[in-house]
């Protein structure tokens, strides 16, 4: 494909018609060399490029915020699509030298190991929410319970499968394609299962990340290209430290803007309580307190240099946060995209695909929000999750400890309580025990 993209890069060589009188010859070489026909070729298709990028782009905004008016599922579902197609250009790199080597099961083997991690990281997120059909059903009851052994078990029979392929004079090639598939697995799909918690966190731990990471490649880009003179880092050429630095101010202003208009919405702070949410029909809750204002004191020397008109300021920690968050898109984020172009130039390619028309492969446009994402995921819980125990995990906890003796004391136990508040009457609760007995 490059060879193909170089030859239609090539300007046309000018040619002289050898049935021509001299002084024909001369004038179309004279007219070519005023308008040669490649240059003109390759700025129409700069142009076309242009053209394609920019009505996709727009496209691409437009899914993107109908996806999140959508919901948590929605969300989640676009995050999964996100999460395969990435690996499948990411393993599509060696697909090919793996074919034409007629290593058996090869690709097979990659999208089973896939499906196994998938199954291990974000099967129990969803258990959570479907847990009256699951606890119903003693099969799936099974599957909760045993989740951590089947997934080890799976992967087991992966890992024999694989030895079992090994093909003599392949072995350096089979275990280089397995550290591959492994590495992918870590750095993209363990990431989207962090991005996956951020959205049931609350969808703002997923848009003000994703926002952030876009705008620092906007400004750093616009940056560059006004004040940029030094160079950055060896492997992405085009970027200049005056970019970086350009786009991480800017960037920390957009953060704290997009703050002050997200947290607006109780759609977008309030955590997942159900899959079923939507921009029209959302549960409100109590805000995490980093989505309040909170009191804070004014330092003596500032509360003199502003002549003591304010001593003290009413601001929500989340901008703090934000500005945190918007550091780590400007100055940690990028070295993802860093890393995706040393492989595509390991590999000699351009893009990782053509999957989105004038942008290249979803891994071109992802190679920064996987980074951001994790990142987002632990510092949410670390320093800002309030650590609340929901109802799901307590089901789970108890179905999984306890014996069916103990379950039955525990709704007794909990029956009694309900009675004391008078939630549950005499009568009712008489009929009950009768039942349970």
């Amino acid at each position: 494909m490059a060879e193909k993209t170089s030859k239609l890069l090539q300007p046309e060589t000018p040619t002289v018609s050898t049935t021509a009188s001299p002084t024909e010859g001369l004038s179309v070489v004279s007219s070519n060399a005023e308008k040669p026909k490649g240059v003109y070729n390759e700025r129409e298709k700069k142009k076309q490029a242009f053209v394609t990028r920019t009505i996709w782009t727009l496209i691409m905004i437009v899914f993107f915020f109908f996806v999140l008016a959508s919901g948590h599922l929605a969300l989640i579902a676009l995050v999964l699509l996100f999460q395969i197609l990435t690996f499948k250009e990411i393993i599509a790199l060696t697909s090919e030298p793996a074919r034409d080597k007629k290593i058996p099961y090869n690709k097979s083997l990659n999208w089973y190991f896939l499906l196994c991690t998938v199954y291990y990281l974000d099967s129990q997120s969803f258990f959570n929410f479907f847990q009256d059909s699951v606890y119903s059903n003693k099969y799936l009851t099974v599957l909760v319970l045993n989740h951590r052994f089947i997934s080890y078990s799976l992967f087991i029979a992966g890992f024999i499968f694989f030895v079992w392929t090994l093909k003599k004079g392949y072995y350096k090639f089979q275990f280089a394609q397995l550290c591959i598939t492994h590495m992918t697995l870590v750095l993209v799909v363990f990431q989207s299962h962090l991005i996956i918690d951020n959205i049931l966190n609350g969808i703002f731990w997923f848009f003000l990340p994703c926002g952030v990471v876009i705008v620092n490649d906007i400004f750093a880009y616009l940056c560059g290209i006004t004040f940029g003179k030094t160079q950055l880092i060896e492997i992405s050429p085009k970027k200049t430290v005056e970019g970086f630095v350009g786009a991480w101010v800017c960037t920390t202003i957009a953060a704290v803007i997009f703050s002050y208009i997200l947290t607006q919405s109780d759609y977008l702070v309030c955590p997942a309580v159900n899959l079923s949410t939507h921009l029209y029909n959302f549960p409100h809750c109590e805000p995490n307190p980093v989505f309040i204002p909170q009191i804070y004191q004014i330092p003596q020397n500032i509360i003199d240099l502003i002549g003591g008109r304010y001593e003290i300021l009413s601001i929500k920690p989340m901008y703090f946060h934000a500005c945190v968050l918007a550091t780590f898109a400007s100055l940690i984020a990028p070295f993802g995209g860093f890393f995706a172009s040393g492989l595509k130039r390991a590999f000699g390619i351009k893009d990782f695909g053509d999957t989105i028309p004038g942008h290249g492969g979803v891994t071109d446009r992802m190679d920064c929000q996987f980074l951001m994402g994790s990142f987002s995921y632990l510092y949410y819980q670390t320093f800002i999750s309030p650590h609340n125990v929901n109802i799901g995990k307590i089901l789970q906890l108890a179905i999984i400890n306890l014996s069916t003796p103990q379950l039955f004391q525990l709704v007794k136990s909990l029956l009694k309580y309900l009675n004391s508040l008078n939630a549950v009457d005499d009568d009712k609760l008489r009929v009950i025990f009768d039942l349970l007995d």
